[in-house]
């Protein structure tokens, strides 16, 4: 068992998906049952999947919780890139919580393969 507070990859979540929950405030009031609640409960997904995997007892179900966090990270990039289609988002803003996605993303995917012994 880990303690997930402690684990970096949670901490730089936590960051996120504050930044998701300020940038998906500035969307559309129409969008509030779609992309908004969408949005914050991938990012929301992403911690909490990181939190209960960490709680399990084996490296392998831990490994599987990382993996649906990183599958809502991706779903959450998706719902990022289409906001910024719509220009509910500028650039800026995209860039920036794509930065935080991105460097959450790779945190996974190293701490995946330690858990399943790949190098």
């Amino acid at each position: 068992m880990h303690n997930f507070k402690e684990l970096k990859v949670w901490q730089k979540t936590r960051v996120m998906v504050k930044g998701v929950y300020v940038l998906s405030s500035k969307l559309p009031k129409s969008e509030k049952y779609n992309l908004v609640s969408q949005m914050q409960s991938c990012a929301v997904s992403v911690m909490s999947n990181i939190a209960e995997g960490a709680g399990r007892g084996t490296d392998a179900d831990f490994a599987r919780f990382l993996d649906m966090a990183l599958g809502s990270s991706y779903e959450l990039e998706s719902q990022l890139i289409v906001s910024t289609d719509l220009e509910y988002i500028d650039h800026k803003d995209f860039d920036m919580i794509i930065e935080k996605l991105s460097e959450v993303q790779k945190m996974l995917i190293g701490l995946i393969n330690k858990l399943r012994g790949k190098n």
